[in-house]
This record gives C-alpha cells, sequence and structure tokens, in this order.
C-alpha cells in the first residue's frame, strides 16, 4: 500500500526530518540483508491515543538484536522513550510504528561485526493489512518456513521476510490474499506476517513456537484473553488438513490484528463468516484497544497527539 509520509523520524537518539531519514547505497544492510525491525500499533481511545504493548514490542526487538550480536546502544526505557517521542512529535493517531536498526555504512563482506549500526524509529497514518469484505481466502503455500537451525525464526529479522515476500507473491499471484507456510516437518507454521489460529468444537488451537513461528506479541495477547474468557487453548503441532476441518479460523499480528479466514485453498473454513470464538476474541481484543473497555492488562502506553483520524477496525461480518 502507498506509504504516507509523516515530519520526524528518530535516529540514534535525534529527531530528524523525514526526508534526511536516507542511508548510503554501499551499506551492510543492502547487500546482506542485516536488519531487524518491529511494527507497532498506536490505537486512539475516543479523545486520547495509545500505543499496544511498547515494552513487550521493544523486548523483542532488544532480543532480535541480541541474536545476531548487533550492539543497541540504547536502553530499554530510552527505546521505549523514541517511540513516544516520534509519535507525539509527527502527533498522528491511529498510527503504524516502525522501529528498526540495520548495520550501516563502512565495511563490506560477510563479517557484520565492524559495521556501524544504525537505529531508527518511524511512524505513519496505517488501516487495515488484508484488505478483505466478509473473510479473507487463503492457500497453502508451496513455499515452508524457515527450518530451525537456519534463520532464527524468534528473530524479527528483515532477511527474514525475503522467505515472506515469496508466500505473499505466490498467493496473490494465485488469487489469494494470502498463504499460510507449513514448517519443514509439513506441520501448520504461520502466514507471511501472520499468527495462525484454528478453533474446532470450541478449543483454540495454534502451533509453537518449535514449528518456525514468530513470538508474536498479538500471538500472547489473543492467548491471554482466550484463557480469561474461559476458551480452552491448546499449542500442539498441527496437521495440514486440520485446516480443512476446522470451524474457525483466523490470522492475529499487529498489521492483520485479528482477521477472519473465510476459506483455504478454497475449501469453505465452517459458513465462511466470523465464529462465535473468533468473534469474541475479536471483540475482546477491540474494545481494550479502542477503549471501550478498561485497559486491564495495562496494554497501552498513553501518547500525547493531536490529530485523530478514524482507521476502522475488521469487523469481518
Amino acid at each position: 500500500m502507498p506509504l504516507q509520509t509523516t515530519t520526524h523520524i528518530w535516529h540514534n537518539g535525534h529527531l530528524i526530518p523525514w526526508e534526511k531519514a536516507t542511508t548510503h547505497v554501499m551499506s551492510h544492510v543492502i547487500h546482506y540483508g542485516s536488519s531487524i525491525f518491529e511494527g507497532i500499533r498506536c490505537y486512539t481511545q475516543g479523545e486520547t491515543a495509545g500505543i499496544f504493548r511498547l515494552p513487550e514490542h521493544m523486548r523483542r526487538f532488544q532480543d532480535s538484536a541480541k541474536i545476531y550480536r548487533m550492539p543497541i546502544a540504547f536502553s530499554l526505557e530510552e527505546l521505549q522513550k523514541a517511540v513516544v517521542d516520534v509519535v507525539e512529535a509527527n502527533s498522528v493517531a491511529p498510527c503504524y510504528i516502525r522501529p528498526f536498526a540495520f548495520r550501516g555504512y563502512g565495511e563490506i563482506g560477510v563479517n557484520p561485526l565492524k559495521a556501524p549500526m544504525e537505529i531508527y524509529v518511524a511512524n505513519f497514518p496505517w488501516g487495515n493489512f488484508i484488505h478483505v469484505d466478509g473473510g479473507a481466502d487463503v492457500c497453502i503455500s508451496s513455499w515452508n518456513r524457515l527450518a530451525p537451525n537456519t534463520m532464527p525464526s524468534l528473530a524479527k529479522a528483515g532477511a527474514n521476510y525475503m522467505n515472506s515476500q515469496l508466500i505473499r507473491m505466490e498467493a496473490d499471484i494465485n488469487g489469494y490474499v494470502e498463504g499460510i507456510a507449513l514448517d519443514r516437518n509439513g506441520y501448520l507454521s504461520e502466514g507471511s506476517g501472520e499468527n495462525l489460529f484454528l478453533v474446532r468444537n470450541g478449543t483454540l488451537y495454534t502451533s509453537p513456537l518449535a514449528n518456525s513461528v514468530l513470538n508474536g506479541i498479538t500471538r500472547d495477547s489473543i492467548l491471554i484473553l482466550a484463557r480469561e474468557l474461559g476458551i480452552p487453548v491448546v499449542e500442539q503441532a498441527l496437521p495440514r488438513e486440520m485446516i480443512y476441518i476446522c470451524d474457525e479460523a483466523f490470522f492475529s499480528g499487529t498489521a492483520a490484528e485479528v482477521t477472519h479466514l473465510r476459506s483455504v485453498d478454497r475449501i469453505m473454513v465452517g459458513d465462511g463468516t466470523m465464529g462465535t470464538v473468533t468473534r469474541k476474541l475479536h471483540d475482546a481484543f477491540f474494545d481494550i484497544v479502542n477503549g471501550r473497555v478498561e485497559d486491564r492488562y495495562s496494554w497501552l502506553t498513553p501518547v500525547k497527539v493531536g490529530k485523530h483520524d478514524a482507521v476502522g477496525e475488521m469487523v469481518n461480518a
């Protein structure tokens, strides 16, 4: 989707103009994919705004950096403040927030250890990631998710998303809105940028982290809400055919939020509409982030913004 610019971007401790946030074509990241990032949403709650699960996102950012031996010269608290600062400086909500770090200009070659680190935080208006009317029609991809001990799935690294691009392009070319990857053993893993949930006989199923899935922040939120609502939860390896016989299925993620699946490989999921369990979780999630109920888990970090442009939630009726 087209990128809407804002005014400021945070870079290595300072706010700079959007148009000044550039890097050299010979930077290490451009040639070797040496980057990590986060995707975070800021929601509005009436006349106020809050960033969703900011500490958890920035902790995962630190974890990704640690896995790839990237020195980050800012504490968790300083990184969180950087996100708040750029959102407030641009004064746009709701919005999508993109913290990212990469190895910059000065070294060439596979060994990245002497390349300087560059850390940025940007934000911009963004609505629904998966544009559907009445649920998403998806497919099982011919591309598997990354095998264990190859590219670390717990790191949200830019290079990992080359695999995601293959999954998403194939789905798009074949007339689907998204693809679902299997892991190296043929079990259900996740979408190109979303975690996957299934419902059968009232029980919520999702693949464990060992099935090459990202430790999604929204995934964790859904698991918390499900247990609060008394919905039985099972994390286990799921065979491909489970998705064809489940009663409900949905994606979760910062971008996808809670998006129900209408069909998989042109096999209808249930009756194609959002099911009862998915609806409960969808509504519980949006009730919190949109301020309709108390933020009982302290998931929202308040920010002061002046512009409130409504971005409609995905209803999937």
